[in-house]
C-alpha cells in the first residue's frame, strides 16, 4: 500500500487551491479493474494535451517564426501515433527532449519566462506519455483513440476573448488542470497496481510544479491582482467535478448511475 502521509506538505496548497476534492463515487469508479483501459489512454492523451496546450501557448505568444516550426515538429512523432496510428513505442524513445533552438520573438516583456516554464512542462509530459504507454504495453493494452470528456472544453468556454486577458485565462486554465491531475494521481495511486501506484506518486512534485508555473505566470502577465478570475474558474472547474457526468474520463465529474465506458 502506498503511503502518501510524505506529500501532504506538497498536496496540502494544491488541496487548498481546488474548491472541491474528487468525490469518492469518481474514485470507486475508476479504480474498478475493467475501467483501467479508459483510465490509462485517456490520461495517456491528456499528457500529449497538456504538451499541445503549452506548445501552442509558446508559438502563439513567445517564439519567432523558425521556433514555431520546430515545437510542431518536435511534437509531430505523438501526434502521428496518438492521431494517425504509425509508430510504436520503439520510435517514441527518447524524442521527449527538442534538439533545436527555442528563440524568443522580440518585443514581448514575458516572452522568455514563458518558453523557460513551457518547455520544461513539454518535456515532463512527453515523457510522461511514453511511461504511460509503457505501462500499457506491459498489460497488452492496445491504444484506441477515445473521445474527449467534457472537462477542458467546459473550462475552455469560459475564457476571455480580448487580450491579454484571454491569455492569462489560458494559463488560470491550466493551473486548473494541473492541480486536479495532481490530486487525481494521489486519490488513485493507493487504489492501483503497484507500477502505476509508484508511477502516480513519481508524477505528484512535476504536476504539483506545473500548476504553480501557470498561476506565476498568469500573475505575472497581468500584473494585477488576479484572485477574482482565478476563484471564478475554480467554480467552474468545481461544477465540473462535482456534477453527474455521463461519460467516465480521467477529469470526469461523478458518474451517472446510466454511464457507459467506452474505448
Amino acid at each position: 500500500m502506498i503511503d502518501l502521509k510524505i506529500y501532504d506538505s506538497l498536496l496540502e496548497p494544491i488541496n487548498a487551491f481546488l474548491q472541491c476534492p474528487t468525490p469518492d463515487e469518481w474514485v470507486k469508479e475508476a479504480k474498478r479493474p475493467e475501467n483501467l483501459n479508459v483510465v490509462l489512454i485517456d490520461h495517456l492523451m491528456c499528457e500529449l494535451k497538456a504538451g499541445q496546450s503549452a506548445m501552442y501557448l509558446i508559438r502563439k505568444y513567445a517564439v519567432d517564426k523558425e521556433s514555431a516550426h520546430n515545437l510542431l515538429d518536435w511534437f509531430k512523432p505523438y501526434e502521428d501515433f496518438a492521431y494517425r496510428k504509425t509508430g510504436s513505442l520503439e520510435t517514441l524513445r527518447g524524442k521527449s527532449n527538442i534538439s533545436k533552438a527555442i528563440m524568443a520573438k522580440s518585443g514581448s516583456p514575458y516572452s522568455q519566462d514563458l518558453i523557460d516554464k513551457m518547455v520544461l512542462l513539454i518535456k515532463e509530459e512527453l515523457h510522461h506519455f511514453y511511461q504511460v504507454l509503457e505501462i500499457m504495453e506491459s498489460r497488452n493494452i492496445p491504444f484506441e483513440p477515445i473521445l474527449a470528456g467534457r472537462y477542458a472544453k467546459g473550462l475552455l468556454a469560459e475564457m476571455a476573448t480580448y487580450e491579454p486577458q484571454t491569455l492569462i485565462d489560458k494559463l488560470i486554465i491550466g493551473a486548473y488542470i494541473e492541480a486536479r491531475s495532481c490530486e487525481r494521481f494521489a486519490k488513485l495511486a493507493p487504489h492501483m497496481d503497484e507500477d502505476i501506484a509508484k508511477f502516480y506518486v513519481s508524477l505528484l512534485r512535476s504536476e504539483a510544479r506545473h500548476y504553480q508555473d501557470y498561476l506565476t505566470l498568469a500573475e505575472e502577465i497581468a500584473g494585477k491582482d488576479i484572485s477574482e478570475r482565478v476563484a471564478f474558474f475554480g467554480r467552474v472547474e468545481a461544477e465540473l467535478i462535482s456534477t453527474p457526468d455521463g461519460d467516465f474520463k480521467f477529469h470526469s465529474g461523478v458518474p451517472s448511475s446510466s454511464e457507459k465506458v467506452t474505448v
